[in-house]
């Protein structure tokens, strides 16, 4: 059966279901498609849930710092049954409701995988969606390890969704899933290792604070190893055995694949209908249009665009939609997209790095400070916690900011905030903050 709509999009998540919305609000007819359930990674398979987790972990480790400090905290400890049911509060309304609003809305949902048969036409299932518009957002899914035994690995979805947690977990690769992952599973009481095939784990955080952070990981029994290329993964029951590059063995009652993300573009035939891709996904312009085909955008992780983060996905589909509705105009900028690594402590970014400043030719004043004796660190007990700002001189332009520590990942969007709008270091620093908070730190960083 064919039919046709204004607009199909390809997902269900932030950024296609911010353009199906507005398209259908301003009129256009609007189908949209997915072969999962409906509600994409961020409320289904990762921001959020993991933010229950993370959650339950900081209670823990709250208390924990505070033995001796005035608080008995030996009978604290999670109970991973239970923790998996208060999350599974927060993801399971959310298929029914998400498709229940993009109905209402007016929305023709389609349950299934979607794959071009044209230039602006999708196949899914038994029908043929004839559009003047395709938005690809589909999202990203675990790269190929390319490896043998690759299929013993689990990725962070299904990691999710433990009813159990296995006494030793090890995790392949040291980007932000296996820190944030590895963090919980400490707390709760599971051996956590992380192999990183670099000589650097977390490579877009600053790397000073990244040092403290791999030290606090390891002072909560969580084994970092750098330089480990990983061969095989070999079945040894009732574990598995994870072979190195080198010769070193890992025994693990389970495996974690947290080496990257790719975008989940691979069978959607984008050939057939002249799309162009690259590594990092749909080759697009400025305004987020393919390339190679005007009749096709992309948004989100699946567009070779901005970083992946779910606020640049809800962004993006915010300047599609306007493309759309409007004629191209908008164009998309990510100079200043704050980033945290939800560990305990988080570890927070946003700008430029001091490498990457460097590199530039800019002159700049670098104030980098422990704050572990600072009255905000020290009242909850944590030991490790530091920032580093970067000041252009003579504009007093913020440049970057890096925070590591109590509430890193909220204090960070005062620095963005400050940088969205060209506040200079100088009227950040003159601004009356709420003592004591976090966020009053900000003035002595500066």
């Amino acid at each position: 059966m064919t039919r046709t709509f204004d607009l199909v999009a390809i997902g269900t998540g932030t950024a296609a279901a911010t353009v199906a919305t507005r398209c259908r609000a301003a009129g256009w007819q609007v189908a949209i498609v997915d072969s999962r359930p409906f509600g994409g990674t961020c409320a289904l398979r990762g921001c959020d849930p993991k933010k229950v987790l993370v959650g339950a972990a900081d209670v823990v480790d709250w208390v924990r710092r505070m033995r001796g400090k005035g608080v008995d905290g030996d009978a604290v400890r999670i109970r991973w049954p239970e923790l998996m049911r208060f999350k599974r509060s927060f993801t399971d309304p959310v298929p029914a409701s998400r498709e229940r609003s993009l109905t209402d809305a007016g929305i023709v949902p389609f349950h299934g995988r979607a794959r071009f048969v044209g230039p602006a036409a999708v196949q899914v299932d038994g029908d043929v969606l004839e559009a003047r518009h395709v938005v690809i957002a589909s999202g990203a899914e675990p790269a190929d390890l390319g490896i043998p035994g690759r299929e013993h690995v689990i990725a962070s979805d299904r990691f999710l969704a433990l009813e159990d947690l296995p006494s030793r977990i090890l995790f392949i690769g040291g980007g932000y899933i296996s820190f944030e992952f590895a963090h919980v599973a400490a707390r709760a009481g599971a051996t956590a290792t992380i192999l990183h095939r670099g000589p650097r784990p977390l490579a877009g955080f600053d790397p000073d604070l990244v040092d403290r952070l791999v030290e606090r990981s390891r002072q909560v029994g969580i084994d970092i190893r750098t330089g480990c290329d990983v061969e095989a993964i070999e079945r040894a029951a009732p574990s598995f055995r994870v072979r190195v590059r080198g010769g070193a063995t890992y025994e693990a009652d389970l495996v974690v694949h947290g080496a990257g993300r790719v975008p989940e573009i691979e069978d959607l035939d984008l050939v057939r209908a002249g799309v162009d891709r690259e590594a990092r996904g749909v080759k697009v312009n400025a305004y987020l249009q393919s390339v190679s085909n005007p009749a096709v955008y992309a948004a989100g992780d699946a567009a070779a665009s901005g970083p992946p983060l779910t606020p640049v996905a809800a962004y993006e589909g915010k300047i599609v939609a306007a493309n759309l509705l409007e004629g191209n105009r908008l164009s998309a900028s990510y100079d200043v997209v704050p980033s945290v690594v939800f560990t305990v402590p988080p570890l927070a970014t946003v700008g430029l790095q001091e490498r990457a400043a460097r590199e530039r030719g800019l002159r700049f004043r670098r104030n980098h400070e422990s704050t572990a004796g600072w009255y905000s660190s020290r009242r909850v007990g944590e030991t490790h916690a530091a920032f580093k700002v970067l000041v252009e001189e003579g504009t007093e332009r913020i440049l970057g900011a890096h925070l590591l520590g109590p509430h890193a990942d909220e204090v960070i969007n005062l620095f963005a905030l400050a940088m969205r709008v060209r506040l200079p270091a100088s009227g950040l620093k003159e601004a009356i903050f709420a003592y004591p908070t976090s966020g009053s730190d900000v003035s002595y960083m500066l």
